[in-house]
Formats: C-alpha cells, sequence, structure tokens
C-alpha cells in the first residue's frame, strides 16, 4: 500500500463524510465538498470537451496535418497556425492536427461564435454573445425537436402498434399499452372540460401515469441506493488498520468539528 493511495481513501472518507454531514445541517464541511465537486466537475468536464471536441473537430478541420511546400493563401493561414504554436505546442502540433479530416474554411463559423461567447467576460463587447447564444437555441431547439418527434412521437406510434392474437399474454399486454398510450393522451387534452364519459378516461390515463411515474422514480431510487452501497463499502473498507483506520479518524474530526460550531453558535449573542 503506497502512501499516496492511503492519501486518496483519507481523502475518499473526509469528501463522503462532508457530504453526508448536510443530513445535519448546513456546515462548512459540507460547503468544502460541494465546492470542490462543483469546481473539479466544471474543470474536468472543460477539459474533456476541449481534447475531444474542439482541439480534433474544430482546430483539425481548420488546420489538418500537411505534407509537403506550402505556397500562397495556404502558406499565409498556416503561418497563423504556426504563431498559435508557437504559445503551445501540444495543442498546436508542428505541421497541423493530424486527426484525418480535411481543411475545411466553413468551420471559421463556429469558431468566432465561440470567441463571441468568451467576450461575454467584458461587459463593453459582451452583447457579440448573444449572436452565439442564438445561434446555440435556434439549433438546439431544431434539434431537440427532430429527436422528440422521432423517439417520443414516432417511436410511441410504432410501439403501439402491436400484436393482438399471438398469444393470451401478449393480447393482455397489447390491450394495455394501447389503452395506457389513448388514456394518457385524453389526460393532456385540455380543450375539453374532464367532466362526464371524457373525464373517467382521463382518469384512467392518470392512473397509467401516476403507475409510469413511479416506476421512473423507484428505478432512480434503486440507483442512488446503489451508488450508497458503494459509498459504505469504501467507508468499511478504508476503516481497517490497512488505511490507518481513516473513516473512523475522519468520522471522529468532523463530529467533534460540528460539535465546535454548535457550541459556539449557541453562545454567539446573535444566535438569542
Amino acid at each position: 500500500m503506497t502512501g499516496m493511495e492511503i492519501f486518496g481513501a483519507w481523502i475518499a472518507v473526509f469528501l463522503t463524510l462532508a457530504i453526508f454531514s448536510f443530513l445535519y445541517k448546513d456546515n462548512p464541511f459540507y460547503k468544502i465538498a460541494e465546492h470542490l465537486f462543483v469546481g473539479i466537475s466544471a474543470g474536468y468536464w472543460a477539459a474533456i470537451a476541449f481534447w475531444n471536441q474542439i482541439q480534433p473537430n474544430l482546430f483539425g478541420r481548420l488546420w489538418p496535418k500537411v505534407d509537403g511546400e506550402l505556397s500562397g493563401l495556404k502558406a499565409f493561414w498556416y503561418g497563423i497556425y504556426n504563431f498559435f504554436g508557437w504559445f503551445h505546442s501540444g495543442i498546436f502540433p508542428e505541421g497541423g492536427i493530424d486527426k484525418g479530416h480535411e481543411i475545411d474554411i466553413w468551420y471559421l463559423i463556429p469558431f468566432v461564435l465561440g470567441m463571441f461567447m468568451i467576450l461575454r467576460l467584458w461587459p463593453k463587447f459582451g452583447w457579440l454573445a448573444r449572436w452565439s447564444m442564438a445561434y446555440i437555441v435556434g439549433l438546439a431547439a431544431g434539434l431537440r425537436l427532430y429527436g422528440f418527434l422521432s423517439s417520443n412521437i414516432i417511436s410511441q406510434i410504432k410501439g403501439s402498434a402491436l400484436p393482438m392474437f399471438d398469444s393470451v399474454g401478449t393480447s393482455i399486454n397489447s390491450i394495455l399499452i394501447i389503452i395506457g398510450t389513448l388514456t394518457g393522451l385524453f389526460y393532456f387534452f385540455f380543450s375539453q372540460e374532464h367532466t362526464g364519459i371524457f373525464g373517467k378516461i382521463s382518469r384512467v390515463g392518470i392512473w397509467f401515469l401516476m403507475i409510469s411515474f413511479g416506476a421512473s422514480f423507484g428505478f432512480a431510487v434503486m440507483g442512488r441506493i446503489s451508488l450508497l452501497i458503494g459509498r459504505f463499502y469504501d467507508l468499511i473498507t478504508y476503516s481497517s488498520a490497512e488505511y490507518f483506520h481513516a473513516s473512523w479518524w475522519v468520522l471522529g474530526l468532523i463530529i467533534i468539528g460540528l460539535g465546535i460550531m454548535a457550541f459556539k453558535e449557541k453562545a454567539s449573542p446573535e444566535s438569542h
């Protein structure tokens, strides 16, 4: 067992118990873990997005790797690339970015829009970020519309076209799916008052919706419980002598710290 492994175990125990300390109340231990989680997650995903998307798919298409001598506009264009490479040769390796792409000047448009987003940090030029936001929102709306149309509407219609008389089990299953789909649609038809026969059909739709939401919620809880079990398993593992009883020491220190903070809050004049 190396020193770094033991140190990592102590850090893992502290962060886990610091998050659990929120069950008592909001406190500095929880805030430390929360801020670390948000900051590290943001930095990690920013790095992943840059090296998996921006560097190969943006810069790699603007300046793909070329062989031989360059002349004319291409020489000027790769002169800009070499200027960037002078600052960071890892992002801009010599000769271009070898990702199997061909040069595509149209990728200057997302490059410029991305620069507009960064200009939001300067209030004088922040209005330029609106162009980028408008492009992102419009593009995302179009893609989402197509995605939801394909996955939710068309797939649901195809999924409702079921065989009815293959077997008794298949027939019952098909009838339940068709009834659930139709009654659920009746519930969301708000142009008609939900009274009479229409109201009874929509109430059947509510039952199907509640069963669906309950099953989805239960599935989500099962996933979270599995994560919780994993954290308890690690805490038990790190409480052994091999890790110098990290779980017990950190738990004791956090309890002592919370007790001191509670005592100070009770003794301070502002608490009365």
